[in-house]
C-alpha cells in the first residue's frame, strides 16, 4: 500500500510537458504546476503571437504571468525524491556519445526518440508524451531526433527560419523576409519543401524508369551471355568433333599410304628376290660346268678328252646382264616428295583458313561498337599478323622474311603468271582478308632519291590489270584510284590520303611507322603516325560491304631497295 501511495504521490508531482519530477516548481493562474524552464519554454515559444496558454487546459492569458516557486511542492519533490524509488532506466536506453540525447532530462540523460521543429528540441518517450497528449502540443511537427537543430535558427535574429528565399536559395525567418530579403521571391518553407518534393518524386520517378530500364538490361545481356557460353560450348564440341574427324581422316590416310608403301615394298622385294634367286641358280649351274669342262681340259688323254667332250651339255640361255635395269622411279623417293607437296598445300590451306576462322572469331561482337582506341598499348590488344602473297606481288618486287617485307628491286623477278598479279604497278596484297576489329604497323625505309610508300586497305576484287597511265591515278588499279581502295601516301615530306581519285591532303609528324586500324563491322579505318607517341593522321567513316586486304604500294625515282615492312 505504501509503494502504490509513493506512486500516486509521484504522478501529482510529475511535470506534464517534461513527465519528470518538477524542478524548481511553478504554479500558473489556472492552477496547474509545472517545472519553471519547461513552462518558461514553452511560453518563450509562444512570444510572437501575443498570448500565454497553459500546456494542459489551454486556458490563455493576456499577459505572460510572472512565474514564482512554489515551495510547497518544491519541498515535496524534494521528500520524494529520498525515498529513492524513481525507477532508474536501462542502460541501453541512455544517450551515448554518436545518440541524440533528450533536452529535458535532468542528470543522465535518455536517448531522444523525436525532435520537435517548432520547439527545436529533442525528447525522450517520457517527456515526448505531452506533444500527444496538449491538443495545442500534437499540431507541432515531430521528426527523427536530430543534432542539427540549431540549424533551422536563423542566426542574425534568433528566430525559427519558417520561410525560403527562392532568389538566394537560402532558409530565413520571417524576420529576414522585412530586412535584407525584402523584394525578394519568398515563400513558407513547407511550400518550397512541396515543390522541392514534387520535383524530387518527378526525379525519382526517372531514376526508378531508369533502374527498370538497366534492369531490363542487365537481363538481356545475362541471356546474352548464357546464349554466347551456350554457342561457344557447342562450337568447341562441334570444332574439336571435326578436328578429330580430320586428325582421324589424315592418319587414316597415313596408315593408308604405309600400307600401300610397305605392300608395294612387298612385290617389288619379292620380284627382285625371285629374279636374284635365278641367277644364283644359274651362277651355280655356271659354276658347275665350269668345273667340268676345267677337269675335262686338264685330262692328258686325249682319246679319253675326245670321248667325254661331246657330253659336255649345252649351256642354257642366259638372260643379258644388260637387260637387268635399275629404275630410280620405282623407289619411293617420288613419294615422299608427294606426301611433302600434300604437307606444303595443307600448311597453306590451313594457314589461310586459320586466319579466316581467327577473324570469324573475333566477329561475334553483341555489344555497342567500342570507342576507338587511345594508346597504343590499346591498340595492340587487336594487332593481327600480315603476310603477303607472293601471287598478287608485282614482278618488280621482291618479298622476304617469311612474306612480311618487300621490297622494290631493278630488275623483274621470276614470278609464275597468276590472276591475281598486279602488273602495271608495284604493289603487293595480303593473304589475310580483315574482318572485325584489326591493327597492324608498317615501317618503310628509303631506297632511292624520291622515294615513296602506300600503305592501303583494299577489297579483293580491285583490277589488278588496269593499264599503265602517265597520271598515276589515271589507272583504276593503283591503289586509292577506285572505289575499292583507301591508301595513305607517305612521302619524304609528309603525307597525302587517296580514295577514289581524290586526294585528302594531311599534316602530322612524319614517322618511318604507320599504324593502320580498322573496325570492320564500325565501318572505321584510321591511320596514325607512329613514334613515342600516336598521332592520328586521317579517320575514314564509312560502310564496307566486302572483307578487305592490307595493301602497300612502292615507287620513286632511283628507288630501288626502297622496302616496307609488316612489323610486330
Amino acid at each position: 500500500m505504501a509503494q502504490k501511495g509513493d506512486q500516486m504521490e509521484r504522478e501529482i508531482l510529475q511535470c506534464s510537458i517534461c513527465l519528470d519530477l518538477l524542478k524548481d516548481p511553478v504554479t500558473i493562474p489556472c492552477g496547474h504546476s509545472y517545472c519553471f524552464n519547461c513552462v518558461k519554454g514553452f511560453w518563450d515559444g509562444e512570444d510572437q503571437k501575443g498570448i500565454h496558454s497553459c500546456p494542459q487546459c489551454s486556458q490563455s492569458f493576456r499577459a505572460r504571468p510572472v512565474l514564482v516557486k512554489n515551495t510547497m511542492l518544491a519541498a515535496l519533490v524534494e521528500k520524494l525524491k529520498k525515498t529513492g524509488l524513481q525507477a532508474a532506466p536501462a542502460d541501453h536506453c541512455y544517450a551515448g556519445p554518436e545518440d541524440v540525447a533528450c533536452d529535458f532530462c535532468s542528470g543522465r540523460k535518455l536517448k531522444a526518440i523525436k525532435s520537435c521543429l517548432v520547439c527545436l528540441a529533442s525528447y525522450c518517450e517520457k517527456h515526448l508524451q505531452p506533444h500527444y497528449d496538449s491538443p495545442r502540443l500534437r499540431k507541432h511537427k515531430l521528426v527523427e531526433p536530430s543534432k542539427n537543430l540549431q540549424e533551422n535558427i536563423c542566426s542574425r535574429h534568433d528566430e525559427v527560419m519558417k520561410m525560403f528565399c527562392r532568389t538566394d536559395q537560402k532558409s530565413i525567418c520571417f524576420l529576414c523576409s522585412l530586412d535584407e530579403h525584402k523584394g525578394h521571391n519568398t515563400v513558407s518553407a513547407a511550400a518550397e519543401r512541396t515543390e522541392r518534393q514534387r520535383e524530387l518524386e518527378g526525379s525519382r520517378q526517372q531514376i526508378q524508369q531508369r533502374v527498370q530500364d538497366r534492369e531490363k538490361d542487365v537481363k538481356l545481356l545475362q541471356q546474352e551471355v548464357e546464349a554466347i557460353n551456350q554457342s561457344a560450348d557447342k562450337t568447341v564440341e562441334h570444332s574439336e568433333k571435326i578436328f578429330t574427324e580430320l586428325i582421324r581422316l589424315i592418319q587414316k590416310r597415313s596408315s593408308d599410304v604405309k600400307k600401300r608403301i610397305r605392300s608395294q615394298q612387298e612385290t617389288e622385294v619379292s620380284r627382285v628376290k625371285e629374279l636374284q634367286e635365278k641367277l644364283e641358280q644359274e651362277i651355280t649351274e655356271l659354276k658347275r660346268k665350269d668345273a667340268e669342262l676345267q677337269q675335262l681340259s686338264d685330262t692328258e688323254d686325249h682319246n679319253q678328252f675326245l670321248h667325254n667332250c661331246p657330253s659336255v651339255s649345252a649351256l642354257r640361255e642366259s638372260t643379258p646382264s644388260s637387260s637387268i635395269k635399275i629404275r630410280p622411279l620405282r623407289h619411293f623417293e617420288a613419294v615422299t616428295a608427294a606426301v611433302s607437296e600434300l604437307r606444303e598445300k595443307l600448311q597453306d590451306i590451313l594457314r589461310e583458313e586459320w586466319t579466316n576462322i581467327s577473324l570469324r572469331v573475333t566477329e561475334v561482337d553483341v555489344l555497342l561498337p567500342q570507342p576507338e582506341p587511345k594508346s597504343r598499348a590499346d591498340f595492340l590488344r587487336y594487332s593481327c599478323e600480315i603476310t603477303l602473297d607472293p601471287n598478287t606481288a608485282n614482278t618488280y618486287l621482291l618479298l622476304s622474311e617469311g612474306d612480311r617485307k618487300v621490297t622494290l628491286m631493278k630488275q623483274e623477278q621470276s614470278y609464275s603468271s597468276h590472276p591475281d598479279r598486279f602488273t602495271e604497278y608495284q604493289q603487293v596484297l595480303s593473304r589475310e582478308r580483315l574482318t572485325g576489329r584489326c591493327y597492324w604497323e608498317v615501317e618503310w625505309r628509303e631506297g632511292g632519291v624520291i622515294a615513296e610508300v602506300a600503305v592501303a586497305v583494299s577489297y579483293k576484287n580491285i583490277s589488278r590489270a588496269g593499264g599503265w597511265s602517265k597520271y598515276l591515278f589515271g589507272s583504276k588499279c593503283v591503289f586509292g584510284s577506285n572505289d575499292k581502295s583507301w591508301s595513305l601516301y607517305c612521302y619524304q615530306y609528309g603525307y597525302g590520303f587517296w580514295y577514289n581519285k581524290i586526294k585528302t591532303s594531311i599534316s602530322g609528324p612524319v614517322s618511318s611507322r604507320v599504324g593502320v586500324y580498322l573496325d570492320h563491322r564500325a565501318g572505321i579505318l584510321s591511320f596514325y603516325s607512329v613514334s613515342e607517341t600516336m598521332t592520328l593522321l586521317h579517320r575514314v567513316q564509312t560502310t564496307f560491304t566486302q572483307p578487305l586486304y592490307a595493301g602497300v604500294w612502292l615507287s620513286g625515282f632511283f628507288a630501288s631497295g626502297t622496302s616496307c615492312k609488316f612489323v610486330d
